[in-house]
């Protein structure tokens, strides 16, 4: 299973994540388009500053995943066989209970629509867009032992 890791010691704040994060999941798909929008996309994806270190935060689709377990409407649910958390934004009531047991803050409300923005590794795609619009590859799409590897040859070096 793939999951999103991020490269701390790479990433500028440049905040290109969020504007294609954004971009892709608004209804034109296209950068200009998207801003005069009605409903104007909002991103699942936020570069955060801690200690002198840039980092984005987005959904960890955590083994233990606090928010299905938290979500009284059932709109969220783990998928074992792809590692990820799913929403049905059909059963959401918007309660905003996923949003208060994230312990990452990956979670965020949407007031206007009334369902929670997190990521779903752009569900449209074969990819998250973020990992190919980092200019400095500080956003990686890895299985776990893939990380794991990169990490052993990083220390041998």
């Amino acid at each position: 299973m793939k999951k999103l890791y991020y490269d701390v010691s790479k990433c500028l704040a440049c905040k290109t994540c969020e504007i294609v994060c954004a971009v892709g999941k608004s209804a034109s798909k296209e950068l200009f388009s998207s801003i005069t929008e009605d409903t104007k996309p909002l991103t699942c994806v936020k570069v955060k500053d801690a200690q002198g270190k840039n980092f984005p935060i987005a959904c960890r689709h955590c083994k233990a995943h606090p928010c299905v377990d938290a979500c009284i409407a059932h709109a969220l649910s783990y998928d074992a066989k792809t590692g990820r958390v799913l929403h049905d934004k059909d059963k959401c009531t918007g309660c905003w209970m996923c949003v208060m047991v994230c312990p990452y803050g990956a979670i965020r409300d949407n007031k206007k629509l009334k369902v929670p923005v997190r990521c779903d590794f752009c569900a449209d795609t074969d990819e998250p867009r973020c990992i190919n619009a980092c200019p400095v590859g500080a956003i990686m799409f890895l299985e776990e032992d893939e990380l794991e590897s990169r990490e052993q040859s990083k220390n041998k070096k």
